[in-house]
């Protein structure tokens, strides 16, 4: 791939905590993504629609609510329903051990919790972007 892959950072919900999200942000900055941080407090169909807008290879969502079961599949439905079901959706933050299948299934392509490595965040981005 010549140009930069673009990658979205977003907070769905009611979750105000972004430390970690701002951090996996500036790890793909540094990589040589482009970034875009929608901030906290944000719902699926407005996250769907910036990546659309933003034409994104990447939706990153950071999950520290407890509602990911809810939210993230909301999001990957409102993707597909317009077309853009060739992104890479990722899911971060504390997410259960017995969550992650259900999101896998969903069509979330990795599940990262607290303390993952950001280099391994990275590669695995890179390799599975660039498969879609």
């Amino acid at each position: 791939m010549n140009r930069k892959l673009r990658v979205l950072v977003a907070k769905l919900g009611l979750d105000a905590h972004d430390r970690g999200a701002k951090v996996v942000a500036r790890a793909y900055r540094d990589a040589g993504f482009e970034v875009i941080y929608t901030g906290i407090y944000q719902r699926p169909e407005a996250v769907a629609e910036a990546a659309i807008q933003e034409d994104v290879d990447v939706v990153a969502i950071s999950s520290l609510a407890g509602a990911h079961l809810t939210l993230i599949p909301q999001l990957i439905h409102l993707l597909k329903d317009q077309g853009a079901d060739d992104m890479l959706v990722l899911a971060g933050g504390v997410i259960p051990e017995e969550d992650i299948s259900a999101l896998l299934a969903e069509g979330v392509a990795g599940v990262f919790g607290p303390g993952s490595d950001l280099d391994e965040i990275i590669r695995f981005t890179r390799e599975h972007a660039a498969a879609k």
